[in-house]
């Protein structure tokens, strides 16, 4: 089966490496989320790309999901000591990537061939594609009417402000960097990862020619809630904002009544009451303890996605 899965954060990535574990190399295709680059310090920063590939590489932080093992700090302590913004966690492991990145997005390499060569070297097997080569940039709008940039927004005000409206600014020039549309394309599965559906998965979703595509294909969707909440960052309080209070099965509802994606979901255990409205709309889904913490954890949901669309298929 060959599966293209939509992730950003590190829900997402967990999943990816749960679904590394039990796929061929060549049957999974990563398509990450690129809305939340921004430039730092004058570094290109891929925040989502990085989480994943790092994840997958097995050199990520397994206390925090983001950054490197054994991480060290020397970098950003003297920028404090010289009052130099220091807002975004710089690691000086992570510091060589950004400015590796930086110089060759400078010499004008694009960022997907950047990511294929960082794959290379760190080992990963699976394909990654950034969702595109071009400038997106996720932007939070406050109640108050500020713009935010979404780091701004997530890391330097702790996602404190009360979210109004979000934008993908640029979204309408950019196009699919190469691979994204074949990869879906020659698929027989989409996942969605338990990633923020606002600002990780809805950015891919609105490139040019993506949502047609996978409204042809069968879609098993991970929902990112867990017993009525998100399991950390900023998503339970946008739900609050942007849509009242926070359902998994609100987010069942916006993949397969607006968007006519969804085919399955997996939902949390905690949550399986919700699982009555999801048969209603005709949507198959199943249930299990979604929370990632251990390798064993990464691999049982992703086995439960994969078992799932086995069902889809039978049922065809």
């Amino acid at each position: 089966m060959k599966v293209a899965a939509l992730a950003g954060g590190v829900g997402g990535a967990k999943l990816v490496d749960g679904l590394a574990r039990l796929l061929a190399p060549d049957d999974l295709t990563v398509i990450v989320n690129t809305g939340d680059d921004f430039r730092y310090c004058g570094l290109s920063i891929s925040p989502d790309l990085d989480t994943v590939c790092y994840t997958l590489a097995g050199i990520a932080n397994q206390e925090t999901g983001w950054g490197l093992q054994n991480e060290t700090w020397i970098t950003l302590s003297q920028l404090k000591t010289m009052g130099a913004p220091a807002w975004f966690n710089l690691g000086d492991k992570d510091l060589a990537t950004h400015l590796e990145r930086t110089r060759l997005l400078d010499d004008g390499v694009p960022l997907s061939s950047i990511t294929r060569g960082f794959c290379e070297a760190w080992g990963v097997k699976p394909t990654i594609l950034p969702m595109t080569d071009d400038p997106v940039a996720t932007v939070v709008i406050d109640t108050a009417g500020n713009r935010l940039d979404f780091q701004e927004y997530f890391v330097k005000y702790h996602w404190e402000p009360a979210v109004k409206a979000i934008e993908f600014s640029g979204i309408d020039k950019a196009n699919p960097a190469p691979g994204v549309l074949d990869a879906l394309k020659d698929c027989d599965l989409v996942v969605i990862c338990p990633s923020n559906p606002y600002v990780s998965v809805a950015p891919i979703l609105a490139l040019p020619g993506v949502l047609h595509i996978v409204q042809q294909k069968p879609v098993v969707a991970v929902s990112p809630i867990i017993g009525g909440a998100a399991v950390k960052g900023p998503l339970a309080k946008m739900i609050g904002e942007l849509a009242g209070q926070p359902a998994t099965a609100g987010f069942a509802a916006n993949y397969y009544k607006k968007l006519s994606i969804l085919t399955g979901y997996v939902l949390d255990t905690r949550d399986e009451l919700e699982g009555t409205l999801l048969e209603g709309w005709g949507i198959i889904y199943e249930t299990v303890d979604t929370l990632m913490i251990s390798t064993d954890d990464r691999m049982r949901v992703a086995n439960t996605v994969l078992e799932l669309a086995s069902e889809i298929y039978g049922d065809k």
